[in-house]
């Protein structure tokens, strides 16, 4: 047995950077590149800016020069915002992707390094192996047991074998190892790989819109529908009124321009971008955009115990040898049998273990052999882990021809393919369940005296001697029960699914207080269910043992059908399938193989189930903090439509009492508004206590849809009074707009504050850590400060100066216009329980 890096020096530093130089770096490139001219287009192209342009080309005709100078600057103001957070959201998806990249092992100037897929030149000596994703061309030079999955390529799902004697020597980029190891030199990279020849027609693909994302589109092209239909009826009313074409059309366009909610495209663009950015600093990488929508309604959390609920540090604790019936301690072995037993263990192990259990065996092997055997031997054949449950065996040959054939695996299996009796295995099983129910995960060991070169293709095919047990001791995480705690708290289920035995991991979860720890059923007794057998089990069983692939799936596919919202942790290869079926699939970050990295569409950086906490935490408040960023846009357009429409639509003295202008200046106080506060909203402190929201629950429910709606008519209502009050008292048409206006920013301000939460008072709101308030509220009093007493921006937005009462009875109506809304709160609180009420 042998490293790598012993036989193989790999390219130096500086034949790294020639090649680099040479051969570019390893990406794909296709045609499809997002920058900031395609931005500038898309900009172009929004109904918002089309309204505005044509508006600002009505003034300039008319003669009013002043008016289209501030259209005109208003959309390139529109434009700016629009970029910038497009920047943000690009920054923030760039740095998401290069956290999400694979990873791969070179050998470099004879070591063995870990380096970005990105980063790997054309001659470097890549190592692949079991659960790996192939990132570039190349031919074998070294391999164990080495078989690759290339139906991405050939459409053939059954694993070819292959080995630098192999007529097709070659592996290609995007496919996938199923077994062993291989060290390959690239001959290809990026573009010039097989797949990237044929990755043009990746131009063609269009990524699919998530259900969220649908909801918001059509929500946004049924008003931009209302918005025309109006827009053409207000003309025909104003045209008909005063034969004034371009008058008409520029007061049809204002209502045009109140109608269509275009912020809320940008407010779910900024908010999905910015969340997971947000979660990738606190070291979860979302893949997918959708996975942000789905984590605040995930309802059960499907986990594995190794490495997971336990450290994954294994130490090697126990040993029991069959032979002589012993059992003893690791620091108590002195016999050569037990010498024996850790030796034969370490040769079913990996020559170059990555696994803690096998690196433990290695360590122990080390610890106790007086002559250390590895570098004499090379592995000649290798059975992959496999059965049901599984076992694994390996191969071993001097230059002598002497052969070592090792196997360990789940110790059922091991006493089967040694023949043992129904007496010797109830023994053994006797004595499993001793070491097990104290939360030790154990392994048979057995031994074959195999003669020959031609091995039978299935491992149980091979005779071998039963030599005994190696137990194995995997400490729960300090964390874990805290973090159960959390995941109940949540109204989140939390099921173990493992391949470890019942006792184990019954062990473990009696240590860590995991709540129904008495119920288990293993991968056998699952698969024998009929359909709605399973449904109820997985419902109600808590723990899963002794699953393989299989079973696991059918666990995520039932709870599926029972209407949960599954999340499901993995790391193996073996794991891919129930990951890509959850509608979480979480990968671990250093553990995780890369097929698990791929199939899962979040990846936890530092293996640590805690961040799932902190991620549907992050999810809930994404969601709510958009819910009420989009509740409040709907609120603020309808004061704006009706106060258009209504004085026109009824014959009022003063029609037209907002001109384009206007609106345009309430449109870029409302953008940063919904797009930055309440993006930058803390969570509430309830949140986490809330039952998961129902998936089927639709974004605009009307439950919701209705209190917006009203809040937009009390605060219409109190601007339409405004109104009245001036006409009534004889002002002019300027100091009516003006109180009018007032009103409806002052609403709007109360609004912002008000909307922060739909349970807790302004009060406790106002005490949130969120600096943008401040900061976006003080611009808009100081702007509208400046268009009331500066005389310039009075006469051009065609205002009057109003007296203190004149503004008090603005602030006092649009103050109360709003803060009803505190009574409905406190009802709303006063129905919880009393310890929620802060």
């Amino acid at each position: 047995m042998h490293k790598e890096s012993d036989n193989m020096k790999g390219l130096t530093t500086e034949q790294v950077v020639q090649a680099r130089e040479q051969f570019g770096s390893n990406e794909l490139t296709t045609k499809k590149r997002t920058n900031l001219w395609t931005t500038v287009l898309r900009i172009a192209k929004e109904p918002m800016i089309i309204l505005l342009f044509v508006a600002a080309s009505i003034y300039f005709i008319s003669g009013k020069i002043g008016d289209g100078i501030f259209l005109s600057a208003a959309i390139l103001f529109q434009a700016f915002i629009s970029i910038y957070q497009y920047s943000r959201s690009k920054n923030a998806l760039d740095k998401l992707k290069d956290f999400s990249q694979p990873t791969c092992s070179v050998i470099r100037n004879g070591e063995r390094q870990k380096i970005k897929s990105e980063e790997v030149v054309c001659g470097d000596s890549l190592i692949v192996e079991e659960g790996g994703l192939i990132i570039a061309d190349g031919k074998i030079v070294q391999s164990n047991d080495f078989s690759v999955n290339e139906s991405i390529l050939t459409g053939e799902s059954l694993p070819v074998f292959k080995d630098k004697s192999s007529n097709d020597n070659s592996i290609y980029s995007g496919t996938t190892v199923a077994s062993g190891l291989a060290i390959i030199i690239v001959t290809a990279i990026g573009n010039e790989t097989r797949l990237g020849k044929i990755g043009k027609s990746l131009d063609s693909i269009e990524e699919e819109k998530t259900p969220l994302e649908l909801q918001i589109a059509n929500f946004v092209k049924k008003m931009a529908i209302v918005g025309g239909v109006v827009f053409l009826v207000v003309w025909i009313i104003n045209y008909v009124q005063s034969h004034n074409l371009l008058s008409s059309l520029l007061q049809s366009l204002t209502l045009a321009m109140s109608i269509l909610p275009e912020e809320i495209p940008v407010a779910f663009t900024t908010f999905m971008a910015l969340g997971a950015w947000r979660l990738m600093k606190m070291g979860v990488v979302v893949k997918q955009m959708k996975t942000v929508e789905t984590l605040g309604s995930a309802t059960v959390i499907c986990t594995d115990k190794t490495g997971t609920i336990t450290e994954n540090k294994m130490s090697l604790s126990k040993l029991f040898v069959w032979s002589t019936k012993k059992h003893s301690e690791l620091n108590e072995v002195s016999t050569s049998e037990e010498k024996e037993l850790i030796e034969i263990g370490m040769w079913a192990s990996e020559p170059i273990p990555f696994d803690p259990m096998e690196i433990a065996l290695h360590q122990a092997y080390k610890k106790f052999t007086p002559k250390d055997q590895r570098p004499d031997f090379k592995l000649v054949h290798e059975y992959p882990l496999a059965g049901k449950p599984p076992m694994m065996t390996h191969v071993f040959e001097d230059s002598n021809g002497n052969q070592i054939i090792a196997a360990k695996g789940a110790v059922e299996t091991m006493m089967r393919v040694s023949s043992l009796t129904s007496t010797e295995q109830k023994e053994v099983n006797e004595v499993v369940h001793a070491i097990a129910k104290e939360g030790y995960r154990v392994l048979g060991v057995g031994i074959s005296t195999f003669l020959g070169t031609v091995f039978p293709e299935n491992q149980e095919d091979l005779k071998f001697t039963f030599k005994g047990v190696v137990a194995f001791y995997d400490p729960p995480k300090k964390n874990i029960d805290q973090v159960l705690k959390s995941f109940y708290d949540a109204g989140i289920k939390v099921k173990i699914i493992t391949g470890d035995n019942a006792e184990t991991t019954t062990a473990i979860a009696k240590q860590i207080y995991f709540s129904g720890f008495e119920k288990s059923i293993n991968g056998d007794q699952l698969m024998q269910l009929s359909d709605e057998e399973l449904k109820e089990c997985v419902m109600e069983t808590a723990i899963f043992t002794r699953m393989f692939p299989d079973a696991k799936l059918k666990i995520i596919n039932a709870l599926k059908e029972k209407r949960q919202i599954v999340a499901m942790t993995g790391d193996g290869v073996n794991d891919g399938p129930a990951l890509k079926a959850a509608h979480i699939g979480i990968a671990m970050g250093k553990k995780g193989t890369e097929i698990a990295k791929d199939a899962a569409s979040l990846i936890l950086l530092e293996d640590d189930l805690s961040k799932m906490i902190d991620a549907i935490a992050m999810g809930r408040k994404i969601y709510t903090n958009l819910k009420k960023a989009i509740q409040y846009i709907i609120s603020i357009h309808i004061p704006i439509i009706l106060t258009v429409f209504i004085p026109l639509a009824l014959g009022w003295i003063y029609p037209n009492i907002f001109s384009p202008v206007h609106v345009i200046f309430l449109e870029i106080i409302m953008g940063p508004t919904c797009s930055i506060i309440y993006e930058n909203e803390p969570m509430e402190k309830n949140l986490m206590f809330q039952k998961p929201k129902p998936v089927s629950n639709t974004f605009f429910n009307w439950t919701e849809l209705t209190i917006s709606i009203i809040q937009g008519l009390v605060i219409a209502l109190g601007i339409l009074l405004i109104y009245q009050y001036a006409v009534y008292n004889g002002f002019n048409e300027e100091l009516t707009r003006t109180m009018v206006f007032t009103d409806l920013v002052v609403a709007n301000i109360f609004l912002t504050l008000i909307n922060r939460s739909f349970y807790y008072s302004i009060w406790t709101t106002l005490k949130y850590k969120n600096k943008l308030v401040v900061y976006i509220i003080g611009i808009t009093l100081l702007l509208m400060g400046l268009l009331l007493f500066i005389p310039p921006l009075t006469n051009f937005f065609a205002f009057e100066r109003m007296n203190g009462s004149q503004l008090l009875l603005c602030l006092g109506t649009g103050f109360i216009s709003v803060i009803w809304f505190e009574l409905v709160k406190w009802r709303k609180r006063r129905k919880q329980n009393p310890h929620l009420i802060q």
